[in-house]
């Protein structure tokens, strides 16, 4: 291996990945290439949020004001979509070996609060902690995309329901076999 350190104006870097195994060089390259296009997001971008859940619980807070003022079946849908917002806080909850029921309550409670917005989850605390004040950031991009996305993949499976349903109404019945009757039954 060769190493050139102390370049004045680098424009390449290269970096060598080692393992045991093939499949532990290839998990570890696609792992390397998906931080390496967050930094790069970061980058374009320039515009951060709060980890930790933080933007998440934010996010639900948000659609359930607004299905308060909606009301009806469409209250329900937002409230629903609230919810797995949610399950990214409940998860680092779990993974953190914490109570996610307990964390949800305390980090919905933190962020009724006007200095609450950038409370988030800790791996270190058993209470919703600033996260801004952590260091622990996303790229809002990338946080713009996993929103759209999740959106998208909703729409899509209630078209689906949609479909079915509609075909399903359509079909037309089949007549049931009459009763009796001198046809014998074979088995």
């Amino acid at each position: 291996m060769v190493f050139v350190e102390g370049c004045a104006n680098p424009k390449a870097v290269s970096i060598l990945i080692r393992g045991g195994l093939e499949r532990s060089v290839d998990e570890a390259e696609r792992v390397l290439k998906d931080a390496l296009a967050v930094v790069a997001d970061v980058y374009r971008a320039k515009y951060v949020v709060a980890g930790g859940g933080a933007a998440e619980a934010e996010i639900a807070k948000a659609l359930r004001a607004e299905a308060i003022k909606i009301g009806g079946r469409e209250q329900l849908v937002i409230e629903a979509f609230a919810d797995a917002v949610e399950s990214i806080p409940r998860t680092l909850a779990e993974n953190a070996g914490l109570d996610p029921i307990d964390v949800l309550t305390e980090l919905r409670a933190a962020h009724e609060k006007p200095d609450g917005t950038y409370m988030g989850v800790s791996m270190d605390s058993t209470h919703p902690v600033d996260m801004f004040k952590l260091g622990v950031i996303e790229p809002a991009i990338m946080k713009k995309q996993i929103i759209h996305g999740a959106a998208e993949a909703a729409s899509i499976i209630v078209r689906i329901d949609d479909v079915i349903m509609s075909a399903r109404s359509k079909t037309p019945s089949t007549p049931s076999k009459p009763s009796g009757g001198s046809e014998s039954e074979s088995s």
